[in-house]
């Protein structure tokens, strides 16, 4: 895997897999982009952690870059691997539960 961490023109380009972290007993959460419209975040889960289900005042957008979960959301459980992805709107429930170790992005609106 080759990280790219660049300055273009003003903007910065980077691997955001080059910030994983995993811990054994808890997910890790690191923002990776904060602006008015929306919030992105890379969240990181050892195998077999969980996050369990519950609302949130937020709609988000999970994206699975590496691993395999199981998310949960209004509609269900759903399994996802690289590249799955899944939208859950303000106030639904939300889960995940880590497989193998998972890196997902997730964005969000800040409120």
């Amino acid at each position: 895997m080759v990280n790219i961490n660049l300055e273009v023109s003003g903007m910065h380009l980077e691997n955001i897999l080059s910030q994983k972290e995993f811990l054994p007993n808890e997910p890790v959460k690191k923002d990776i982009w904060l602006s008015p419209k929306f919030t992105a975040a890379l969240v990181c889960l050892e195998s077999g952690l969980e996050i369990e289900p519950h609302p949130e005042p937020y709609s988000v957008f999970f994206l699975v870059l590496e691993g395999r979960g199981i998310f949960t959301n209004g509609g269900g459980s759903f399994e996802l691997g690289p590249m799955g992805s899944i939208t859950i709107e303000a106030g639904e429930i939300r889960g995940m539960k880590s497989l193998e170790r998972l890196a997902v992005l997730a964005i969000h609106d800040p409120h």
